[in-house]
């Protein structure tokens, strides 16, 4: 079984090589501006490819095949971490506090080098594929509802993604079917109370105490006010407050993230949250403000589009490198797209405990182990060959 076609292998050192240099050169989310470039040049210089500009730091490129027939969209997100990289590369980020650590690298060498592939294949196809570089995954409200409200989705009648994963090991295909990631939200609570001096506390209404008991109070919601069968994570990640050890401050400030699959109790979330601030803060004789702030809808994928990816993949590189796998916690705004016409989005494992590449996403010393990212190739040129085949 020939897993990997020619026609990838023979791109495949200017696919590594696209991947080093997305990695060397790593830019934020919102600002992207020469990684766009970059990418804008190479999609020109492929030739066969209409390429705009969307937004100022994302890209589309479109392959119009010799018929008429279905549009699908392939997307890859292209932004870096606010991270700094301690890694012993050569070429490792020259941007201080900047580091591809989740894959966006891959994911955009991955679509050029589909993009080169399909480029030739242009009087083989029926149809179009549009190639979106998405900016700003990693930062909500995210690049791709900008994208989505510029148009580069009207008359797409499939979505497709992929996410290298340091989860699974390198060549394994990972798919579910309905909600793969978790809708991910953020709630922030200021607790204002009186402060005064750490000696007299009975003059004061201490925000520290009653934030304490917030955050306390806020875990029943998972234990008690949840059932069992459902999956909700509420997890306060910020607290601050005073300035001296002897002061009791006149705030308290809380943020934090929740993490949810259904609709209901995603929308009925915020009022628990807020019910549980406003009783305890009232016991007090504090006051509060509180902010329930909407990020990413969950990514939900089509059962009948997986379907087809698995046999795809079965036929390409035997059922045995293909598994489902459970919902994952982490949110992704493949969902912008997605809840436009139907959607897949897959995991592709990148896992190879010898090339230490078996470091968690978002982390300092992640790795990526660079075998992985043919098999992303030859996935969307696989897909874009079966679901937009001439003959």
């Amino acid at each position: 079984m020939n897993e990997i076609s020619k026609e990838v292998l023979d791109i495949e050192p200017e696919l590594i090589a696209w991947r080093r240099h997305f990695h060397r050169y790593p830019e934020l989310s919102f600002k992207e501006f020469q990684t766009s470039t970059f990418i804008e040049e190479k999609l020109l210089s492929f030739g066969n490819i209409e390429v705009t500009r969307p937004t100022p730091t994302s890209v589309l490129g479109v392959i119009k095949g010799k018929e008429k027939g279905k549009t699908i969209a392939i997307r890859a997100d292209i932004d870096a971490l606010p991270l700094q990289e301690d890694n012993d590369l050569a070429f490792a980020s020259v941007h201080d506090g900047v580091m591809h650590a989740c894959g966006h690298d891959g994911h955009a060498a991955i679509l050029l080098a589909t993009a080169k592939v399909l480029s030739r294949q242009k009087g083989t196809l029926s149809g179009e594929v549009r190639l979106m570089f998405q900016h700003a995954e990693e930062v909500p409200p995210g690049g791709a509802v900008e994208m989505v409200e510029a148009g580069v989705m009207e008359g797409v009648d499939e979505v497709y993604g992929l996410h290298l994963s340091s989860n699974y090991e390198t060549s394994m295909f990972c798919l579910r079917k309905g909600a793969l990631t978790s809708a991910t939200d953020r709630f922030d609570i200021v607790v204002k109370g009186k402060g005064g001096h750490s000696a007299f506390p009975e003059t004061t209404i201490d925000p520290i105490v009653i934030a304490a008991q917030i955050i306390v109070g806020l875990q029943n919601i998972v234990s008690r006010q949840t059932a069992a069968i459902d999956t909700v994570v509420l997890s306060t990640c910020q607290i601050n407050a005073g300035k001296a050890y002897n002061i009791i401050p006149d705030m308290v400030s809380i943020a934090g993230s929740t993490r949810t699959f259904g609709k209901e109790i995603r929308e009925g979330l915020s009022k628990k949250i807020e019910r549980i601030v406003k009783g305890i803060t009232s016991s007090y004789g504090a006051d509060y403000d509180f902010k329930f702030s909407l990020g990413y809808s969950s990514v939900i994928n089509d059962d009948a589009l997986i379907t087809d990816i698995e046999k795809i993949l079965t036929q390409r590189f035997g059922k045995e490198r293909v598994i489902y796998i459970e919902p994952l916690m982490p949110g992704e705004d493949f969902s912008a797209f997605s809840e436009v016409c139907p959607g897949a989005f897959i995991d592709v494992g990148t896992r190879n405990v010898e090339k230490g590449s078996d470091e968690p996403h978002h982390n300092c010393k992640y790795k990526m182990d660079e075998d992985a990212l043919a098999y992303g190739v030859q996935f969307f040129v696989s897909l874009v060959q079966v679901r937009l085949s001439s003959e």
